[in-house]
């Protein structure tokens, strides 16, 4: 773990738009057991050299530096998360820092009823499962794998073990889910849970990404205030990325709108894979390699310096420059194309996490 001298102490350090390093997605995997059609479409994809991926003592110690430097929360991502055997270790190590305030875990939940006491009992704060429909006919079109029962299952879990303030994350699709808005805000008030709706995003490339496959905030909107009636907007909540609203029940639900509302001016979170390349943005077509300096024995300092440098030259603003095509047709089509992801596993999304 980073341990600050006596006399040391670091501020928080803001990019060129003055936006702060606060949130760290942490990838522990890029391996999955699902092959979900707007994440990972093929069956066979080249994978981190396993020799290459961090041990967990080596992503504490890592995550350690960011800390030093402003980030207090940390969520776990993949692939999928819960693949990593023992994940409820990292979990412990990475609470030994008491300046990180918050522990949260990304995982679409197949495996997650297995698991789910040994994280609540290691000091995890939070789960969000990604449920893209209710239909296990649809979910099977959707993962190729017949695994909704047990995502079903972990979900269950989650209240049970005692966990609060569970997250569903969907992605809509245009003509594919849109029809489950409803059903899916019905199903989380049953688990206490909130739906976040997420617009289909441009990232990676495999997934045949088109603009007229997006559902988008307002189509979403309007969709369900024709069922519940006037529906009000929460206050922003920061740099969070979910627009949260009410519904007239009191029931509230997120929309992250990345697709046609960009955030890109509040964000504040970097994503770090598995082997230790760090990414500014997750449209971001190329990182920083921070396993190569870690291993070969570069000092705390050292390490935070890159970080920090970084940071403070990051411009970034991945969502609204691909929306800035749309003026000049050229949108759609993947981000990167087919064969330059098979030459580089780091560009596609089940390497860096959303």
């Amino acid at each position: 773990m980073s341990q600050l001298p006596e006399s040391a102490s670091y501020s928080t350090v803001v990019d060129t738009y003055d936006r702060p390093l606060k949130s760290l997605r942490l990838s522990v995997t890029d391996r999955c057991n699902l092959r979900c059609q707007y994440c990972m479409p093929e069956e066979d994809y080249v994978w981190l050299p396993r020799e290459d991926v961090f041990t967990f003592e080596e992503m504490a110690t890592l995550t350690g530096y960011f800390s030093d430097l402003g980030v207090d929360k940390v969520r776990l991502t993949g692939g999928e998360p819960l693949l990593r055997r023992d994940l409820s270790r990292l979990v412990r190590l990475l609470l030994h820092d008491r300046r990180i305030t918050e522990i949260a875990l990304t995982t679409n939940g197949i495996l997650l009823a297995n698991q789910a006491q040994e994280l609540y009992d290691a000091g995890l704060h939070r789960v969000t499962v990604s449920l893209d429909t209710l239909r296990p006919e649809r979910f099977r079109q959707l993962t190729r794998r017949d695994e909704f029962a047990r995502v079903i299952e972990g979900i269950e879990s989650v209240g049970k073990v005692g966990f609060t303030n569970l997250k569903l994350d969907t992605v809509v699709i245009r003509g594919f889910n849109d029809d489950e808005l409803v059903g899916l805000i019905e199903f989380a008030k049953h688990y206490q849970a909130e739906v976040r709706f997420i617009e289909y995003m441009d990232v990676g490339g495999a997934n045949a990404w088109a603009m007229e496959k997006v559902f988008s905030r307002s189509m979403i909107l309007d969709q369900l205030s024709q069922h519940y009636g006037p529906i009000v907007p929460l206050p922003e909540r920061g740099a969070a990325p979910a627009q949260r609203f009410l519904l007239p029940d009191g029931t509230s639900f997120g929309i992250i709108p990345s697709t046609t509302t960009p955030f890109c001016a509040l964000c504040d979170r970097s994503r770090l894979t598995a082997d230790g390349m760090w990414y500014l943005c997750l449209y971001a077509s190329s990182g920083t390699d921070l396993r190569k300096p870690l291993r070969m024995g570069a000092s705390a300092d050292e390490m935070r310096s890159m970080i920090r440098a970084g940071w403070e030259a990051r411009r970034d603003r991945g969502a609204e420059e691909r929306k800035a095509l749309e003026r000049v047709g050229l949108r759609d089509g993947g981000l990167i194309g087919i064969d330059r992801l098979r030459e580089d596993p780091h560009l596609e999304m089940h390497a860096r996490g959303g």
